[in-house]
């Protein structure tokens, strides 16, 4: 898996969320995960999340750290398992900036008190199957009582803090790769 901070802001809308973004944008060809900041508006006509679109919940805050990963050897199921991972090593990366912080995990989202820290999805494309995971930084304007990684987190830099939480989910992922690959098979005789 190849990673990628990306320098430019980019205002998130959802249309990155598609096959190759990653491939066309930023000649990374395979699976990859990117990382980058920028404004988050997900209006419903590119939700994907069809209870979101139900309830009439669009996405906003005003910056956002994002992450998307596109995989090409993964199922659904195993994509909302890894989703669930990323979360999970971020709540832990949180938790070692900030020890004294009060964040819990509900689900594919992160909640610090009842504020609500970030928004993610993972879905199926034709080709491959991608996450999105947004964190959010500056949450002026968000929809909900909503979180911030600066403010709330106590995490000053957000570069440094998205290059290990992407790093860490590659190790992460490789590890899990490396230990399905050394188990032996087991037969009933």
């Amino acid at each position: 898996m190849q990673t990628l901070f990306i320098n430019e802001e980019i205002k998130y809308t959802g249309e990155q969320l598609s096959p190759h973004w990653i491939y066309k944008n930023y000649n990374i060809m395979g699976n990859a995960i990117v990382a980058f900041i920028g404004e988050c508006e997900v209006n419903l006509n590119h939700m994907v999340d069809i209870e979101d679109v139900i309830n009439n919940e669009p996405i906003y805050s005003k910056k956002m750290l994002n992450i998307i990963e596109e995989n090409f050897n993964s199922t659904l199921v195993e994509t909302v398992y890894k989703q669930r991972l990323l979360v999970t090593i971020t709540k832990e990366l949180i938790e070692k900036y900030n020890n004294k912080i009060n964040i819990r995990r509900n689900g594919d989202d992160l909640f610090i008190d009842d504020k609500k820290l970030s928004v993610s999805i993972a879905t199926k494309s034709i080709t491959s199957t991608l996450i999105h995971f947004g964190l959010n930084i500056d949450a002026s304007g968000a929809p909900v009582n909503a979180a911030e990684l600066t403010s709330d987190a106590g995490i000053k830099d957000i570069k440094k803090f998205a290059l290990e939480l992407i790093n860490k989910y590659k190790e992460e992922t490789e590890d899990i790769n490396l230990a399905v690959c050394k188990v032996r098979g087991v037969f009933n005789e």
